[in-house]
C-alpha cells in the first residue's frame, strides 16, 4: 500500500462471486484486486507470491479450508495481510475458528456493496472489522467455548475497560473518541494499551480475548 492503493486477493470457490467481487472493489478509487484463488491450498500460494494488503477469504472451499489457509499464510509471512473471512451465516461456528486463528474481522456474502468497500477499507487501515450484528453470533460462540479469567483482566484500567467494550460493540477508533469525548490520538493510545494487555495482535483478538475470559458476556 506504498502508493496509497490497497491490494487484494479474493478466495473462494466459486468463480461467480469472485467475479461480483472484483467487479465492485476495483470500480472503486483506491483498491484494486490483484489475484484471486479458488482454493484454500492456491490461496496460500498466490497470497505469498502477490503479498497484497487485504485477502477475502471464503471458509469453506475444497483442498484446504479457510481456517487452515489464514494459519498457514500468517505463520509464514514477515509482512501479514489483513485477512477478512466471507461467510454465509454469522453464527457459523467455522468463523469464530477463523477468527482465532487470525483473521482480522468476517463479513457476510449478503452485504451490500457499499458494506464491502468499507470492510477492506476499515481493514486496511487496521480498523475495526466486527459489525454491531455480526458481533451477537461471535459474542454467543465466545460464551460456549469462555475460559477462566486470565490475569489481564484486572490489569485494565477503567477506561481501558470501558474502550474494549466499545470495541466490542464494533466501534472505530473515530467512534470511540467521540463516545468517550477524547482525542482519536488519546483514544488510539487506549486501543493500543488494550492490546498490549490482552497480549493481541489486533482489534478483533482483543475482542475474542475478551468474551472469552468472561469479561464480557454475550448479551
Amino acid at each position: 500500500m506504498s502508493d496509497g492503493t490497497v491490494r487484494i486477493v479474493i478466495a473462494d470457490d466459486e468463480r461467480m462471486v469472485r467475479t461480483a467481487l472484483r467487479v465492485i472493489l476495483d470500480a472503486e478509487s483506491g483498491l484494486e484486486v490483484v489475484g484471486e484463488a479458488a482454493t484454500g491450498a492456491e490461496a496460500v500460494s498466490v497470497v505469498r507470491e502477490l503479498r497484497p494488503d487485504v485477502v477475502l477469504m471464503d471458509v469453506r472451499m475444497p483442498e484446504t479450508d479457510g481456517i487452515r489457509a489464514t494459519e498457514r499464510i500468517l505463520a509464514t509471512m514477515d509482512a501479514l495481510p489483513r485477512i477478512v473471512v466471507v461467510t454465509t451465516f454469522e453464527n457459523d461456528s467455522y468463523v469464530y475458528d477463523a477468527l482465532r486463528a487470525g483473521a482480522a474481522g468476517f463479513l457476510l456474502k449478503r452485504a451490500a456493496a457499499e458494506d464491502l468497500v468499507q470492510a477492506v477499507r476499515l481493514v486496511a487501515r487496521s480498523d475495526s472489522l466486527l459489525f454491531p450484528a455480526a458481533v451477537r453470533g461471535l459474542a454467543a460462540e465466545c460464551g460456549r467455548r469462555a475460559a477462566p479469567a486470565p490475569a489481564w483482566v484486572n490489569r485494565l484500567t477503567g477506561r481501558e475497560a470501558d474502550v474494549l467494550r466499545l470495541m466490542a460493540a464494533g466501534l472505530t477508533n473515530a467512534e470511540i473518541a467521540g463516545r468517550l469525548a477524547v482525542g482519536p490520538a488519546t483514544a488510539k493510545t487506549h486501543v493500543a494499551a488494550v492490546l498490549a494487555k490482552t497480549g493481541a495482535r489486533d482489534r478483533t483478538q482483543a475482542v475474542i480475548a475478551a468474551y472469552e475470559s468472561g469479561f464480557i458476556t454475550p448479551g
